[in-house]
């Protein structure tokens, strides 16, 4: 098991992208040795992208999210910042030219590119990068319209919860969020991304944030109903907002409506969404 450095003991946006991949890597549940195996790179090169002691090639990045189930787009765009940040360089070099790909599935419902409308700017990722260099990153951010989920790598592992025992759980280490449903999504006022997601392996439900502020706050309602205790998500530095946030899942079934609230740590007031299962 890998041992991420601290992120202090890093360069901010090197920390930002090594968070990222290592929160891919758990959503796979691969050893470092499965990782190798299924990919062009080593076990050791491994250990190093994900504890951040080597700035990893763009191809790394997109084979980990290719197993992962998730859009490559938004940890590229951390890579190019990564990129620059360590080349000392104003705009980041061209990164590696793709390798072969095999044809698109259905989407899952995350933000993908050339699969759903685009065009969300990244800004806050672009506001910390090194020198203050302000770079203006297309991001997809969008939802897709097909709630269908993509059809997951026959070596996607078994979820570890199921309905009612996955109340109060995290998605990641449960296994639920390796090609869940996008049910709804939604940027605030204060330009948090956030997004409601549902897993029908798992029967349950969860909402993510990213590019926010330290300090800011994501409720997801057991039930989607406005009694009992809700289960939430805080950012608590500067890595966790630059990256996904996820809140403790609830049980939802087909039918059900599930809601989430965005709580700003300054700037704006509390703003919720949600959608039917």
């Amino acid at each position: 098991m890998t041992r991420a450095p601290q992120p202090s003991a890093l360069p901010p946006e090197r920390a930002r992208l090594a968070a990222a991949l290592r929160e891919l890597r758990t959503g796979t549940g691969l050893s470092l040795a499965a990782l190798a195996a299924k990919t062009t790179f080593s076990k050791s090169s491994w250990e190093r992208y994900l504890n951040g002691k080597t700035l990893p090639p763009g191809q790394a990045v997109r084979e980990l999210c290719r197993l992962a189930g998730e859009p490559e787009g938004r940890c590229l765009a951390l890579w190019e910042l990564a990129e620059s940040e360590w080349s000392g360089r104003a705009a980041a070099r061209p990164m590696d030219a793709p390798g072969p790909t095999d044809p698109p599935g259905p989407d899952a419902g995350h933000p993908a590119g050339g699969r759903g409308t685009v065009m969300a700017v990244l800004a806050s990722v672009c506001a910390l990068a090194a020198g203050g260099l302000s770079i203006a990153l297309v991001l997809v951010a969008g939802h897709t319209g097909d709630s269908r989920p993509s059809a997951p790598p026959s070596s996607a592992p078994a979820p570890r919860c199921q309905g009612a025992t996955c109340e109060g759980q995290d998605p990641m280490p449960m296994k639920c969020g390796t090609h869940p449903l996008t049910l709804a999504t939604h940027r605030t006022s204060t330009g948090a991304h956030l997004e409601l997601r549902y897993s029908t392996e798992c029967g349950a439900s969860w909402a993510r944030m990213w590019s926010t502020r330290i300090g800011d706050r994501l409720e997801m309602d057991p039930g989607g109903e406005d009694t009992g205790r809700p289960h939430t998500a805080r950012i608590t530095d500067g890595v966790a907002a630059q990256s996904y946030v996820y809140t403790p899942m609830t049980e939802a079934t087909p039918g059900a409506t599930v809601r989430a609230c965005f709580h700003p740590v300054t700037g704006g007031s509390r703003e919720c969404f949600e959608a039917r299962v």
